[in-house]
């Protein structure tokens, strides 16, 4: 039978989260570049969305991070997100959406400093869900090591890591990123490496 595979990149945040709540499951890394034609080509021949990660598992094939997620949750009998820390995943989710456009449109020679309607909801939007994110924080909603502190400490990491917004703002939310740092597992898939 063949072994699972997850399709990304080792820069992705979002393939990162699912490399760390793998850890323990035997699976393969394919690694892809969205960038480049060819590998762009490899995934759409199975995934239209042309976005990673992408997960192949025996005649399954699924194309989003968090369907992904739900279907490892069934497949490894992991705990269901309570509909308050699902509410947390979609605000990790919406930093990191506008993060990721604000990237990629800056890779693109466009200024996203600029005072532009777009660029400022983007700004708006993660001023909001970090404070939000440190309130969950405070409250304890990250004390544990699973997929929903995984998912902050990829989107943390991956901030840290493109130099795209200032999260020294809060205290909460760079103690538990400096804490899981630490961990073994996050140096082995550390993007910088």
């Amino acid at each position: 039978m063949k072994k699972m595979q997850l399709f990304g990149s080792t820069t992705s945040p979002y393939v990162r989260r699912l490399r760390l709540l793998l850890q323990d499951v035997e699976h393969e890394l394919v690694l892809v570049d969205i960038f480049n034609s060819r590998d762009r080509a490899e995934i759409q021949s199975d995934n239209p969305t042309l976005k990673i990660p992408m997960l192949k598992d025996a005649n399954v094939t699924i194309f989003d991070s968090g369907a992904i997620y739900r279907y490892l949750q069934e497949k490894l009998d992991l705990p269901e997100l309570s509909w308050q820390r699902q509410n947390v995943l979609t605000s990790i989710d919406a930093a990191n959406d506008s993060l990721v456009q604000m990237f990629i449109l800056s890779r693109s020679e466009i200024d996203v400093s600029a005072d532009k309607m777009y660029f400022r909801v983007q700004r708006e939007r993660l001023d909001a869900v970090f404070a939000h994110l440190e309130k969950q924080a405070l409250a304890g909603a990250f004390a544990k090591w699973d997929y929903l502190s995984m998912s902050l400490f990829c989107l943390i990491d991956w901030v840290m890591f493109r130099q795209l917004y200032q999260v020294s703002d809060f205290a909460t939310l760079e103690n538990l990123y400096t804490q899981w740092k630490q961990l073994a597992i996050c140096h082995q898939t550390d993007p910088r490496v």
